[in-house]
């Protein structure tokens, strides 16, 4: 029933009160059913309806898109509708009621706009609708699944430090070749020894042909392997600024791996927890970046332990040869300490290890606080926890391992420039 059946009836209460008789009210009453009844077979039926729904491309979180509805005319019969385009809420459809005339065999597009709120598929909702004759007493409603999603991409919010990491990488690496061939260094030149080179890269055949003391230079390689392990365990679901641990991670390997790859390292990406999640590469992709943003699009952080065990297996397995093995992990003490640290002879064995912690912003705030009692306490108990991750990367640095932390939105370009130092250092 509609609002014009309420209003008809409403009309229908003037007589009655100006003749109120039962065969007043009866006559009114037969009059407005008859009315509603006529109209209900006036009424086209939507069945021969044809409804497609064509969702837009891919895009990244922040960014807008659009879906296409095709509504096709089927039957022989000229169809006013009300048409409803829903989505799920994350999706923010915008617009999604419309209304339409379509004669027999016509056909038009409903285009609904969105603006994701979410990372993931987000799925078309049913499309409602509804059919109505000239009188429009009584509507004749369908609700039809018509499957259809939107593909929302992690935002990469990082790539504007792209073009500068990328910059200082290509000008580090041309400034001068290193005298310590490293884990990953090439020959580069031959020229003369100066005071205060390394008397290791004295190269002593050259040497006695030159009847000079000759060094050798090195520059790094390409080619070279660097794996990034993304925890995506219960610690990767806390709340850090604006978003979680396991956004800021993803940052930080979208951005590590637009630089390593661009500077000709083959790339690997693993996402795990209890089990592996997803894996990508850069190998022969032909853009990497992409290519790891639709792979890590559907995974979520669980409410499991890391299994470090299953994860360490996992690295090996992927590259055999020496690699750069950036662990995107929680710098807690205990979860280093009883979960990590056992399994990094096994990775250390074979590749250069670095840890990488997200820093919670709000530790600051509350180690700045002071207003009374509570907050001192409070301020105690963060600069406790600051000095504990103080001294478990002072640890780690003994063990051999690098590591780095900072905050949700610096933690990208804090690990690159980590990887830009290994890297010309030659210890990549």
């Amino acid at each position: 029933m509609t609002t014009r059946l309420f209003l008809l009836t409403l009309l229908g209460l003037v007589p009655v009160m100006l003749v109120p008789t039962w065969p007043t009210a009866l006559i009114v009453a037969g009059v407005i059913v008859l009315a509603a009844v006529l109209d209900f077979f006036f009424v086209p039926r939507i069945h021969g309806l044809e409804v497609q729904r064509t969702p837009g491309p891919m895009v990244r979180l922040g960014d807008s898109t659009h879906s296409t509805l095709t509504l096709i005319n089927g039957t022989s019969r000229r169809l006013r509708l009300h048409v409803r385009d829903a989505w799920a809420p994350s999706a923010g459809a915008v617009e999604t009621r419309s209304r339409h005339v379509l004669e027999p065999g016509e056909q038009t597009e409903v285009i609904t706009e969105l603006g994701p709120t979410r990372r993931g598929a987000l799925p078309g909702d049913l499309v409602t609708v509804r059919s109505r004759s000239k009188l429009g007493l009584i509507h004749r409603q369908k609700s039809i699944d018509v499957p259809a999603s939107v593909r929302v991409l992690p935002p990469f919010v990082s790539r504007r430090e792209l073009p500068s990491k990328t910059q200082k990488l290509r000008e580090l690496e041309g400034r001068s070749a290193v005298m310590i061939r490293g884990m990953g260094t090439e020959f580069d030149s031959l020229r003369d020894y100066v005071d205060g080179d390394d008397v290791r890269s004295i190269d002593w055949r050259a040497s006695a042909r030159a009847q000079n003391l000759v060094v050798k230079t090195w520059r790094p390689e390409k080619d070279r392997r660097v794996v990034i392990v993304v925890d995506s365990s219960r610690f990767a679901a806390r709340r850090c600024g604006e978003g979680t641990v396991f956004d800021a991670a993803l940052e930080t390997s979208l951005l590590l791996t637009a630089l390593a790859t661009g500077a000709g390292d083959r790339v690997d990406v693993i996402v795990a927890d209890a089990r592996v999640r997803a894996v990508a590469s850069s190998h022969r992709a032909h853009d990497p970046v992409h290519d790891l943003s639709v792979a890590l699009t559907p995974v979520y952080p669980e409410l499991y332990e890391a299994n470090w065990e299953s994860i360490s297996a996992a690295v090996l397995q992927t590259s055999r040869q020496q690699a750069l093995v950036v662990l995107v992990t929680q710098l807690d003490e205990a979860t280093i300490a009883e979960d990590i640290l056992p399994v990094l002879p096994t990775l250390t064995a074979h590749h250069r290890v670095v840890v990488a912690g997200v820093e919670d912003p709000a530790l600051e705030h509350l180690a700045a606080r002071r207003g009374d009692a509570d907050d001192v306490y409070t301020a105690a108990a963060a600069e406790a926890e600051m000095l504990a991750t103080a001294s478990l990367q002072s640890r780690l640095r003994g063990l051999g391992i690098s590591s780095v932390q900072a905050l949700p939105e610096k933690l990208p370009g804090a690990l690159a420039d980590l990887y830009i130092r290994l890297k010309v250092s030659g210890g990549l």
